[in-house]
């Protein structure tokens, strides 16, 4: 089955679990950019990221054996409030393996569902690989943050809003922010399908630019990664992850951005849109505005991906 046709099912499978969150026009970042601004609002999706749509997605698709076993996934915190969330509706057990350092906020958002949160390693894939064991041998399913079609397919339906919301105009580009890449595949995916000339630009923090400089050195890349504002996205890559393919199909450019250049237009956008936004959304919106020069006249689409940000870090955001 392919990703495209994965997405389609996805979006039956789905929808009556999720909400179709807003595209928001913003006429200070058009102005900007001389040009048409839309805002993806995921921030406002159910526990505050886009993650609900792929976790739902292959929870829903589990065998009744299967969710009856239980689960265990590991996350830095928005993949794993989502798989919380979605184990709640289907009564299904589950284990959510974390990153040592990993933000309070996003532990406290899985943890007021009732999963279980064990702490493993200094990095996304020290913790996946720590809950990948625990779920062979144990029998249980794994699910992936991202290298997983029902995952990626689940963040997919983003796609199929926007374009659902754009009533049938194009978009000149789409700035999402990359950590491991189901988001921006199954997006990229499902745009390019309805706009083939559509730009997917991937968007990176310079502290953690694991996809970005894997996909320059054509192979998955076993990369350190630096603290960042960008926690969601921080961290490596699986080997053998089904989108390194995906993101070398689907995205056309990589934009990396440094840690003042993150809280500046987290900064930006929050004065601007009044809404709290992650780190990992600051990427996009700061991706857009180190592009800003070459987008004059034309549409762009900014994922804002997320949300969920601690007091604590907002505080140094806004101060500093």
């Amino acid at each position: 089955m392919t990703l495209l046709a994965e997405i389609l099912k996805a979006e039956t499978r789905i929808r009556p679990f999720i909400r179709e969150t807003f595209l928001e026009f913003s006429p200070h970042f058009s102005e900007i950019i001389d040009g048409h601004v839309l805002f993806k609002m995921e921030n406002q999706q159910h526990t505050g990221s886009f993650k609900i749509r792929g976790a739902m997605n292959r929870i829903r698709a589990l065998s009744l054996a299967e969710n009856k076993k239980g689960v265990v996934t590991a996350s830095s915190g928005n993949h794993g409030a989502a798989v919380a969330k979605s184990l709640t509706i289907f009564q299904t057990p589950g284990i959510v393996y974390v990153p040592e350092g990993t933000s309070e906020a996003k532990i406290k958002n899985m943890e007021q569902y009732g999963v279980e949160v064990r702490f493993e390693g200094n990095d996304g894939v020290i913790a996946e690989l720590a809950a990948r064991k625990f779920a062979e041998e144990n029998g249980l399913t794994f699910i992936s943050p991202y290298n997983d079609l029902l995952v990626a397919a689940g963040q997919g339906t983003c796609g199929i809003e926007i374009g659902k919301q754009l009533s049938g105009e194009s978009v000149d580009e789409v700035f999402i922010a990359v950590g491991g890449g189901g988001l921006i595949s199954g997006v990229g995916c499902y745009l390019k399908s309805i706009w083939p000339d559509v730009k997917i630009i991937g968007c990176q923090p310079e502290n953690s630019k694991v996809m970005a400089d894997s996909i320059a050195a054509g192979e998955i890349l076993d990369l350190p990664s630096l603290p960042t504002l960008s926690d969601g996205t921080a961290g490596g890559i699986e080997q053998g992850s089904i989108t390194f393919e995906y993101v070398q199909q689907y995205v056309d450019e990589f934009i990396t951005v440094t840690e003042d250049e993150i809280a500046e237009a987290m900064v930006h956008f929050m004065s601007v849109h009044h809404q709290m936004i992650e780190g990992a959304a600051g990427v996009a919106v700061a991706g857009l505005l180190k592009k800003q020069a070459e987008l004059n006249g034309k549409s762009a689409v900014v994922l804002i991906c997320g949300g969920n940000i601690s007091l604590e870090t907002l505080y140094e955001v806004i101060t500093e």
